[in-house]
């Protein structure tokens, strides 16, 4: 039988042949698998993977006692825990029941059993545990569904925006620039960019030109041949030759000197270099993308950048906006971050209060996406319960005012586009709860999202 076509797995673990054998025949809407041991229960829920268990507590070698039953229980909690666990009760032993479900159990019925009875806790196990896999189903998707350029998580229709950009002009040679704030994920997107190239399979070599003194940034840019200067002990190749077939990333690329911008502009028209104490042209066929978060116009202007350097390395200029301007990112990378912190610092931790959810789509976020993974990993590490609040976080809630807009239609749709955004986040995704946030019907809210183009 196709796995699509196999009616729901129930096992049903009971020692006694009578009741096996009554229960067996009793559901036809079920596949139902026996098991009178502790052994054989395992082994099913191994090879059947069984949606919902009906579990008798009193099982050999202690048929009259809980203690091989609830062995059980943990066995399968430890190996499934999303198993939907319903646990026979004899009169008098409520305490056990309640301690079974304490320990992870669903249900439980009273012995003796009424068939009716327990089909119908059976069937609403089913159902729930249906229910539960397709949110998390859901959430998967939404989860993919906010994933660019196969690494960058986003929602904003802005950061969207930049990644079909960048998609679209990958597949070309030409060189890109990345203009925007730090930590807005310009290194992000040029791996991005590598990936989406025909240059995926070579290398992707990143070089932060801010962080390299003035006297060495030429030796790590071109290489230098052995006894090029007082410690060369070997030829080196430099960044460039290192990224041949691939790419290389000049971060702050406003920080490169003057007398370094005229090789590198050779480089670009030429695309061979010499190494530093070389004579041989060497041949180098490596893809530029660069960044700045300076203002490179301005520079130009007072003479601190060539204007031919930045026309050769700005074929495609793409902007990337801060944190503050993508609504309702910061909530989404939030979660993120906690899932991968929680994991390597603090387990414990399972999610955000709503006032720290409040609290980070609320902040302007001037250190951009590093500032809010900074925040995160210290709220996790802070946090005493399973839940973050705003004091581990610990920052104000606070929100800046939107620049003048004269037009008031204009003004009114900015607002409408950003409080439903903020909705949205804080309700993560949920129309129902969106719209009794804002105050308006389900249908009203549905029109406004077709209105402005936003997705939930």
């Amino acid at each position: 039988m196709a796995a699509a076509d196999r009616k729901p797995v129930l096992l049903v673990i009971e020692d006694d042949p009578g009741l096996q054998a009554q229960l067996k025949w009793a559901y036809d809407d079920f596949e139902v698998v026996i098991a009178g041991d502790r052994d054989s229960a395992i082994a099913a829920l191994r090879s059947e993977m069984p949606g919902v268990v009906t579990l008798d507590l009193g099982l050999p070698p202690d048929p009259d006692g809980t203690t091989e039953g609830f062995a059980v229980l943990d066995a399968i909690m430890a190996l499934k825990p999303d198993t939907k666990v319903i646990v026979a009760s004899g009169h008098g032993a409520r305490e056990s029941a309640l301690a079974a479900i304490a320990r992870g159990a669903y249900d439980f019925y009273q012995k003796p059993i009424d068939i009716d009875a327990l089909g119908l806790i059976v069937r609403r196990a089913f159902n729930l545990r249906a229910i539960e896999e397709e949110n998390r189903r859901l959430v998967a998707s939404s989860s993919a569904d906010k994933t660019v350029l196969g690494r960058m998580i986003t929602g904003a229709p802005e950061m969207v925006k930049v990644a079909r950009t960048i998609e679209r002009v990958a597949k070309t040679s030409v060189s890109v620039m990345l203009l925007g704030a730090s930590g807005t994920g310009k290194e992000l997107l040029a791996k991005g960019l590598h990936d989406a190239s025909d240059r995926a399979g070579g290398p992707f070599v990143a070089i932060n030109c801010a962080a390299i003194p003035e006297n060495l940034l030429e030796s790590e840019l071109f290489g230098h041949e052995k006894g090029a200067f007082t410690g060369a002990v070997k030829t080196t190749e430099g960044k460039i030759e290192n990224a041949d077939g691939g790419t290389l990333f000049l971060d702050e690329v406003g920080d490169i000197p003057l007398p370094l911008q005229v090789k590198l502009l050779r480089f670009l028209q030429e695309r061979t270099i010499e190494r530093v104490g070389g004579r041989k042209a060497i041949a180098v066929n490596t893809r530029i993308v660069c960044a700045t978060h300076q203002n490179l116009e301005s520079m130009i202007a007072a003479g601190a950048f060539r204007e031919d350097l930045f026309y050769r390395l700005a074929e495609i200029v793409v902007r990337i906006p801060g944190l503050a301007e993508r609504h309702g990112d910061p909530v989404l990378l939030a979660k993120a971050f906690l899932k991968r912190f929680a994991a390597e610092m603090n387990p414990a931790v399972t999610g955000f209060a709503p006032d720290a959810l409040a609290a980070i789509d609320a902040h302007d976020w001037p250190g951009n996406v590093r500032e809010l993974e900074n925040r995160v990993k210290r709220a996790v590490i802070m946090a005493d319960g399973k839940l973050v609040n705003a004091e581990d976080l610990d920052f104000g809630a606070g929100e800046e005012g939107d620049a003048d807009v004269l037009n008031l239609k204009a003004a009114r749709e900015a607002a409408d586009r950003r409080v439903i955004r903020h909705a949205l986040a804080r309700s993560e995704g949920n129309i129902s709860s969106t719209a009794k946030l804002l105050g308006i019907s389900r249908p009203t809210l549905y029109d406004l999202l077709k209105q402005y183009d936003l997705q939930a």
